[in-house]
């Protein structure tokens, strides 16, 4: 697994209080978050992006967007929400390791960024 922020938590060597945990993923707060419930949910496998592991595990994408969609309805989302995924430089990702946010409790506005 590569050294990232993500595989330390994973590891155990930063601890962190789990939302959800299952053999495919664990779910967390984020430590700076963009929305009164700004949750992020990663995969127990370090697939760098979202392009790597829809290509070569496409069903863990789909139940990635399965957790958070199960997070949204136990956070009381149900005004709406937004799950983010960003790939590469330009698409704003900051760690080498898949990830995808959820963010609700406020109104979001488009275009996001």
């Amino acid at each position: 697994m590569s050294d990232t922020v993500f595989s330390k938590i994973l590891s155990g060597e930063i601890p962190i209080d789990f939302l959800h945990e299952d053999a495919m993923c664990v779910a967390f707060n984020d430590i700076s978050p963009q929305a009164p419930t700004h949750i992020l949910v990663i995969p127990r496998h370090a697939y760098r992006n979202v392009a790597e592991a829809s290509e070569k595990d496409p069903a863990l994408v789909g139940h990635l967007m399965a957790v958070c969609s199960k997070l949204a309805r136990k956070h009381r989302l149900e005004n709406g929400f937004r799950i983010v995924t960003n790939q590469g430089d330009e698409g704003g990702q900051s760690v080498d390791h898949l990830h995808f946010h959820l963010l609700g409790g406020r109104a979001m506005q488009w275009p996001p960024g």
